[in-house]
């Protein structure tokens, strides 16, 4: 007989700290970031994601962004730290700082 083991998924914060002038590393290594994201949406496991403008506007454009945020679900804080470590931002250089908590969601 086989048991159906179900892992229960918490919600984790990744938030994420640009090094300064990586715009360019940053929109090359953008379809690779944003497919893993898609990953976890379709896995209906992404609360939200996305970056932080560096100026007040939805499209920064030079000034780019200063980091992101992600919040999404994992089975532990280790495997929420393994992907954000495994991020192709991070390979590229574009993050210099990333910061993976665990996030109980309240509202809404």
């Amino acid at each position: 007989a086989h048991t159906l083991i179900l892992e229960t998924l918490m919600w984790y914060a990744i938030i994420s700290e640009d090094t300064p002038d990586t715009l360019a590393q940053r929109m090359a290594h953008r379809p690779a970031h944003l497919a893993r994201l898609q990953t976890l949406h379709a896995e209906g496991r992404l609360l939200v994601a996305g970056p932080h403008p560096a100026i007040d506007s939805e499209d920064p454009g030079p000034a780019g962004f200063t980091g992101s945020l992600v919040i999404a679900e994992f089975a532990s804080l280790a495997d929420a730290q393994a992907f954000a470590d495994s991020d192709p931002f991070v390979a590229a250089g574009v993050y210099s700082r990333v910061v993976v908590k665990p996030f109980r969601k309240t509202l809404p």
